[in-house]
């Protein structure tokens, strides 16, 4: 069987706000396991950044809060440990790449002095070994002339060198997992392909997990094992990749793959999904996604469902299924 790398259970994210306390991420519960891809998929704002953030440690300080839940890599709980214990594992278990690569690098040092640093804060050598390891990475990743890369500011890289500086930096250690929170964007479609074939050979080699953010359908669509579906802080749906594009269940992850533009055949009108998402501040009661819902009924907007199967791999948080799938 399939081990468990990461599972994180019913956590909430708590951050102040004018009106009282809001929760961007309010009771998820997700696992990654070994050696998988989990694409974890919504509207922007709608919590993805926020459950990442969550587990590498780096909510904003002072006021972003884990208010209740928990995280649990390996077997450990993250939950409540102290910044020099999460320190030794951001980076060398856990690493990611951020969304931005123009601004995620410090523009005051050279590339490959980014990935010594990173080096160097968690293993021991001369730093004549950590440059020979960043040139091989940097290598590794597929930036030509890497010895003379290593020595540019990142203001003389392109948008994909840079992410590729990223992934290196990321990979350097060999984590057991990589969160990749949207890699491709800003980037070209070409160079987009180039990043996530570079991501996923690197996977295949090192047999690691990989948390894979977006908002782009078809992104998962290529490259993840399974899919989350995440609205307004909580998640929706999660099914297999195969099982999510062959009969996606609720409602709302319909509406999302119904909005994806297409170019054959004669209907090519781009279906939005109406309305707006609610603000964290004001939430309705029951359903989250209800005052959108072509299919709601008087429940939904009432009570919250619970998550009910539709299948062995495959769970949906929709009353639409009460009377033929199982609660969980």
């Amino acid at each position: 069987m399939e081990k468990t790398l990461v599972s994180i259970s019913e956590l909430r994210v708590s951050l102040p706000s004018d009106g009282g306390l809001i929760f961007p991420v309010d009771g998820v519960s997700l696992e990654i396991l070994e050696g998988e891809t989990l694409g974890l998929v919504g509207e922007s704002g709608c919590g993805k950044s926020m459950t990442s953030m969550a587990l590498m440690g780096l909510l904003p300080r002072p006021h972003g809060k884990i208010a209740a839940g928990s995280i649990k890599f390996k077997d450990r709980e993250l939950v409540g440990l102290g910044t020099d214990e999460m320190m030794k594992i951001r980076g060398k278990d856990i690493s990611m790449i951020f969304q931005d690569p123009m601004t995620s690098l410090n523009p005051v040092y050279t590339a490959g002095d980014q990935i010594v640093e990173a080096i160097l804060a968690h293993q021991k050598m001369s730093r004549a070994e950590a440059r020979k390891i960043s040139v091989a990475m940097l290598g590794k990743v597929g930036i030509p002339s890497p010895e003379k890369r290593a020595d540019a500011y990142p203001h003389l890289l392109s948008g994909g060198m840079r992410q590729r500086v990223m992934i290196a930096m990321a990979l350097v250690l060999r984590p057991e997992l990589l969160i990749a929170d949207e890699p491709t964007t800003a980037l070209d479609v070409t160079i987009q392909a180039q990043i996530l074939h570079l991501i996923e050979d690197l996977k295949r080699d090192s047999k690691m997990s990989v948390l894979l953010i977006t908002h782009n359908m078809g992104l998962v669509a290529e490259n993840a094992d399974r899919i989350a579906v995440m609205y307004a802080g909580r998640i929706l749906e999660e099914a297999a990749t195969e099982d999510f594009f062959g009969a996606p269940s609720h409602p709302y992850s319909r509406g999302l793959l119904d909005s994806i533009p297409r170019i054959r055949g004669e209907d090519r009108e781009l279906r939005a999904i109406p309305g707006m998402v609610p603000a964290l501040w004001d939430l309705p009661p029951g359903c989250k996604f209800s005052g959108r819902c072509s299919q709601k009924q008087e429940r939904c907007v009432l009570e919250e469902p619970p998550f009910f199967m539709v299948s062995d791999n495959h769970k949906v948080r929709c009353w639409l299924f009460s009377e033929r799938g199982r609660t969980c």
